[in-house]
């Protein structure tokens, strides 16, 4: 049945949780490419036969021009279902740098097709140089904490790290009181946890 691929991909994307990227469904993509590569060849067969027959294309109405019509709406949706998995992926694709900053966690980078890796890195480069020139990071909270410290269990053996003006040894399960603006960046790429005290 035409156009269940399509619908397919697009329900997969619907089930997923509400800002998780699943792995990027290569092998249904391509079935929809080229279900749609197969609608335009017909497409273009039946436009070819009605010519052939020395018939107006636009105000023929016989089978051949009803067959070009199905085809034709199966190519478009399947464009649209196509577009519209890539747009929304897009867009999880944007909320990852304000999520996990700069740098994808490995078991992101393996979700993403090469696109989409260079996606996200241009866009990230895009706005690194934009908060450059701003002399801002937007990254950081949107609302100012309430205190500019945080305590922060070190999950990770990251060595000596610099901190703001001092360098400091991160050696994995040790607690340290850190600069919120210091740890964000550790604590969204999963090196650091906030260490609350219960």
């Amino acid at each position: 049945m035409y156009g269940r691929k399509a619908s397919q991909l697009l329900g997969d994307l619907a089930r997923t949780e509400n800002g998780q990227i699943t792995p990027f469904s290569i092998d249904m993509f391509g079935q929809v490419i080229e279900e749609c590569n197969e609608h335009q060849f017909q497409l273009q067969s039946l436009m070819r036969k009605i010519q052939e027959e020395g018939l107006d294309i636009q105000t023929t109405r016989n089978a051949d021009h009803f067959g070009a019509v199905i085809h034709h709406l199966s190519l478009v949706r399947n464009k649209r279902c196509l577009m519209a998995y890539m747009y929304n992926r897009a867009e999880m694709i944007r909320d990852l740098i304000w999520k996990v900053g700069p740098v994808l966690p490995q078991e992101i980078q393996e979700k993403l097709n090469y696109s989409e890796k260079e996606y996200f890195k241009n866009h990230s480069s895009a706005l690194n140089s934009y908060m450059s020139e701003l002399d801002l990071d937007l990254t950081v909270d949107m609302v100012p904490p309430k205190d500019p410290y945080i305590q922060v269990r070190v999950l990770d053996d990251m060595g000596d790290v610099v901190l703001g003006d001092r360098s400091a040894p991160l050696l994995p399960h040790s607690v340290h009181l850190l600069k919120r603006s210091d740890a964000e960046q550790f604590i969204s790429q999963g090196r650091m946890e906030e260490f609350l005290l219960t």
